[in-house]
């Protein structure tokens, strides 16, 4: 069983964002870049059904990056955590969520997965996009917000979170699953592995290469820092809080 893990390179999730001066967007230059977090526990969970979990069955992890040069850096984080190959398909632009769904489904239509584990969204746009469009685009079964999932044979049930509790789904393979912070916590790769992952394979490719349009569809017109909060006040007692909150709520 082979299964497909997407990551994405993203401005390190401890790191404030700063904004460029002319509002163009965040500034990347010069600053820490890491895993996207719920692609790096795509990853985690694809080691640990390798490695047995359910009774295993999984033997390939392939990992994928759409990204400039430097995603490579992020493949082989994955490697070494224990993946066995991973694809790099180089864009120095940004490519938007349907475009990574699109070229997602000629790299699964070529390397025929079982399964496709992905993080439920990117930290940097948070657009919780890209697992949905490739369900779509393949025609295929989706569990999205993970919290648990489990293989048996030829289906996979996924425990997933919705408002106000949880909900298991079973779905035939092949599926899509994108998953959620409380599905597991990944593992800091270890030296001997980091070392092994620089003579593990990664193929380069190009859009081009799939035949896919990545041609932008949305423009970014101005990005700005969020309003400042405004500061507290204290009150004497609990008629005034109602007072105030009142007001508020007329206010609004």
């Amino acid at each position: 069983m082979k299964v497909l893990v997407p990551v994405k390179r993203v401005l390190d999730y401890n790191v404030k964002p700063r904004i460029k001066a002319d509002g163009s967007g965040v500034d990347l230059a010069n600053v820490k870049m890491s895993m996207n977090p719920f692609d790096e526990i795509a990853v985690e969970e694809a080691i640990r059904l390798k490695e047995g979990k359910n009774g295993g069955g999984v033997t390939e992890i392939v990992v994928v990056s759409i990204g400039e040069q430097k995603s490579q850096e992020t493949l082989r984080t994955a490697l070494a955590m224990g993946a066995d190959r991973a694809i790099l398909v180089v864009s120095e632009d940004k490519v938007e969520p349907l475009g990574v769904a699109k070229l997602l489904k000629a790299i699964v239509d070529e390397e025929k997965p079982d399964l496709v584990i992905l993080g439920k969204q990117a930290i940097d746009d948070d657009n919780n996009q890209t697992g949905q469009m490739l369900a779509g685009l393949l025609g295929v079964g989706q569990a999205t917000f993970a919290s648990k999932v489990e293989l048996a044979g030829d289906s996979v049930t996924v425990t997933r979170e919705v408002d106000g509790g949880s909900e298991t789904e079973t779905l035939k393979l092949p599926a899509i699953i994108t998953v959620d912070l409380r599905l597991n916590e990944p593992r800091y790769a270890s030296l001997p592995n980091i070392m092994k992952a620089k003579s593990k394979p990664m193929a380069n490719k190009t859009p081009a290469d799939f035949g896919v349009d990545v041609s932008p569809r949305l423009a970014t017109l101005k990005v700005v820092e969020p309003a400042k909060r405004s500061a507290g006040v204290k009150v004497a007692d609990v008629d005034e809080l109602v007072a105030k909150l009142k007001t508020m709520g007329v206010s609004k």
